[in-house]
């Protein structure tokens, strides 16, 4: 398996701590507000890259965190709490708040058959172990307080901005006059560890004693204090957004690091932006989608993940909805392509050179996944190995084989019920075929697509299917 590591900018040969086992922390949502595509499309890779090592014999263990308190506004401790503001938006309580959107979160990666980590985590249920990481960091010496916080001083990190390669002489902080800055904080880049119930937080709705007041904790500290606790003081694999490199993972780098001594992660995974028609994704471009929103429209989730799959996670996918009904259009002709390889009982002789075909195919699909997950060559394999002539038993086979790393969900492509007027008619078109009638044929055909249904002739009979919905766009 060859990976793409962002630390060193390269792509290299993935060697776990280990072997076989795999350690494999990926950054979850911060409940404040609904999942999105965006989202979906990082947690969708994550999954990939999960079911890929799986698929190659290797034993992972997965761990995700829920941000339910802590996450302000500005990634740089600047702004309000993400949890507090969707409060007073909504006007319940922040714990019904986050229960909301966790659900909807949940709701959302089972809709795309996501496979849910070994281990989901919040940070509000892990507040003892924050402390005690903490408590760490000061004693070494790397934490100084303030009237409203405690810092991590990052001047006292020598290797600060080895994952970015952003200097630190270039982190710059909070450039508009009206975000509040703690007058009091050294460094722009240092980053709150815990929050103290006072000033802009004193009213704070979640809040726990500490040996530095009453308060609660700062966002970057949690995943680390989790990731130690389920995982090991060094992971394999860090997975997230790249919008999390210069800032979010930069932190937990410098904070687990001075606290075990070692290396904190030996391969970060990091998954590119999703846009819309070319523009960022957001509520005021009216281009903010979940898989609602995607559901209510007529399409399949499973189509929304075969859109994720025919992009490679470090590129910008441009997501529209041209895309995602040709990726409708595609996981239907998967579905058929199954439904009609079911029903064939062909002759083809199982020859060594099928044996070969069959062998080759596999080997070239996993060389996609294994070469930095290239699911769309990996796509390509599916398609070539359903046109060739290798027998449909092991079409079958390939695929639903294949499948376990796509999580498509092919194996429950079942035949639609068809009305019985339908089928009457279909059974009078092929007689008619039979008896070279064919305007009458013809004329049938017509009916049964103004009754909503499609008529396919195969090299030894026919298939009804449903025509497909117009999408509402």
């Amino acid at each position: 398996m060859n990976i793409y590591n962002t630390l060193t900018r390269k792509i290299e040969n993935f060697k776990p701590l280990n072997h076989p086992k795999v350690t494999l922390y990926t950054c979850g949502p911060t409940v404040y507000d609904f999942t999105h595509i965006g989202h979906l499309r990082t947690f969708t890779n994550n999954d990939i890259l999960k079911r890929t090592l799986n698929y190659l014999g290797y034993q992972v263990k997965h761990v995700m965190n829920i941000t339910d308190v802590g996450h302000l506004t500005g990634d740089d401790d600047t702004g309000e709490d993400k949890l507090e503001k969707g409060a007073k938006k909504t006007g319940k309580s922040v714990w019904e708040v986050a229960k909301f959107y966790t659900d909807f979160f949940i709701q959302s990666i089972n809709d795309l058959n996501i496979i849910k980590p070994e281990i989901l985590c919040k940070a509000t249920d892990h507040i003892k172990e924050i402390i005690q990481l903490i408590q760490i960091l000061e004693k070494k010496g790397y934490t100084y307080e303030t009237k409203e916080a405690v810092y991590f001083d990052v001047s006292k990190f020598k290797n600060y901005g080895k994952l970015s390669r952003q200097p630190l002489s270039q982190k710059i902080q909070a450039a508009r006059g009206e975000v509040y800055i703690d007058p009091e904080k050294k460094h722009p880049a240092d980053f709150a560890l815990w929050f103290k119930r006072v000033g802009r937080f004193a009213n704070h709705t979640m809040h726990w004693d500490s040996p530095w007041e009453d308060g609660f904790p700062g966002w970057h500290i949690e995943c680390s204090a989790m990731s130690m606790k389920y995982l090991g003081e060094t992971i394999d694999i860090h997975a997230g957004g790249v919008d999390h490199i210069p800032v979010h993972h930069e932190n937990e780098i410098a904070q687990s690091e001075v606290a075990s001594n070692k290396p904190f992660v030996k391969y970060w995974f990091h998954n590119n932006f999703v846009t819309v028609e070319g523009k960022k994704m957001s509520k005021s471009l009216g281009n903010f989608y979940t898989i609602e929103d995607i559901k209510k429209k007529g399409y399949k989730p499973e189509a929304l993940r075969l859109l994720f799959l025919q992009s490679h996670y470090r590129q910008i996918l441009n997501f529209t909805w041209d895309s995602l009904n040709a990726a409708q259009e595609a996981y239907n002709k998967l579905k058929e392509y199954i439904l009609i390889l079911r029903k064939q009982n062909d002759m083809i002789s199982f020859t060594q050179d099928k044996s070969n075909q069959i062998v080759n195919y596999r080997e070239k699909f996993i060389q996609a996944l294994t070469e930095d997950l290239k699911t769309p060559q990996a796509m390509a394999v599916v398609w070539q190995m359903l046109k060739s002539n290798i027998p449909s038993a092991n079409k079958i086979d390939l695929l639903f084989e294949f499948d376990q790393v796509l999580g498509l969900q092919l194996d429950r492509t079942r035949d639609e019920e068809i009305p019985k007027d339908i089928i009457r008619l279909a059974q009078e078109r092929e007689k008619a075929r039979k008896e070279k009638d064919f305007k009458k044929a013809d004329e049938i055909r017509k009916k049964i697509k103004e009754l909503g249904y499609l008529i396919e002739d195969t090299p030894v009979s026919y298939r009804l299917k449903k025509a497909s919905q117009q999408k509402i766009i």
